[in-house]
């Protein structure tokens, strides 16, 4: 095991590295008091030729990325108190799936599955393509997958690629007052859940899915995917312009949209898709 040099006792590295380490030999995992971003980070390796399995915690983001290029950041109202109000960690691995259409989902899946195992009514709810929320629609979290190849030469799909699966969770709540829409936290579930317990719930589980996605896709995921699907039925504007009822996602992991063209699936994370607020398919 390798630890950064912010390693706090509290944090489970030991516990997770001993889960993980036979299903990813060479896996290291690092705790850093801060960085500007775990994703940015175990990129910089990746291009530098490190590329073992690594999962990098974080506890302060000073440049957290999300997607299409938008921060994401820690609660800096906490900074000084010794308490670490976000989960933020990315965990960095060769992958090589047959194909990586509805990766994010999956992650999705596995991380709401591992916070919320419990039977009955889910309140954490996945907003496609790589969020999570509550079902009371508020953000709980998100998740940001790059992938970076270094094969010389023409590449196929099944080649394998340095993955970096970034995620952010709000553990306590967010004291923004600027916020027109506070985010949702992990103590609203578990009065229990800090951010270490957090990470140990999700490494191993989230390992195990990430592999079982490269043996056999997304397909398997859909319909756990569906059971927290918090677009289906719902009317929806696309950031094109174009608006529509969501109809669910495709064994692959597009997004179904019936709009005034017919059904369309969207697949390309350039496109935002909000829910209308209040409006709700029969």
């Amino acid at each position: 095991m390798s630890a950064g040099a912010a390693l706090i006792p509290q944090w489970p590295a030991e516990d997770i590295w001993q889960q993980v380490e036979p299903l990813l030999p060479g896996f290291c995992v690092e705790v850093l008091a801060s960085v500007d971003s775990t994703s940015s980070e175990l990129m910089r390796r990746a291009r530098a030729g490190r590329t073992e399995p690594t999962l990098l915690v974080a506890e302060t983001q000073t440049a957290g990325r999300g997607r299409l290029g938008r921060s994401w950041q820690t609660a800096g109202v906490y900074e000084g108190t010794g308490v670490v109000p976000a989960l933020t960690f990315s965990l960095g691995l060769m992958l090589a799936p047959r194909d990586w259409s509805g990766l994010s989902l999956a992650v999705g899946v596995s991380v709401a599955e591992s916070l919320e195992p419990l039977p009955g009514a889910p309140r954490i709810r996945l907003k496609w393509p790589n969020d999570l929320w509550l079902a009371d629609g508020r953000k709980l979290g998100g998740i940001l997958v790059e992938t970076a190849s270094f094969a010389t030469g023409p590449q196929t799909a099944s080649q394998p690629r340095y993955v970096v699966i970034g995620i952010g969770l709000n553990v306590l709540p967010v004291l923004a007052p600027d916020l027109t829409n506070t985010p949702a936290c992990l103590r609203e579930l578990d009065a229990a859940l800090s951010a270490p317990r957090a990470l140990q719930r999700i490494t191993a589980p989230l390992v195990q899915a990430l592999l079982g996605f490269a043996e056999h896709g997304f397909a398997p995921f859909q319909p756990r995917f569906a059971r927290r699907d918090v677009l289906a039925g719902r009317a929806v504007t696309l950031s094109d312009g174009r608006g529509g009822t969501a109809h669910g996602v495709t064994d692959d992991g597009a997004l179904l949209v019936h709009t005034a063209d017919g059904m369309q699936a969207i697949t390309t994370a350039d496109i935002s898709v909000r829910p209308q607020a209040g409006a709700a398919a029969s």
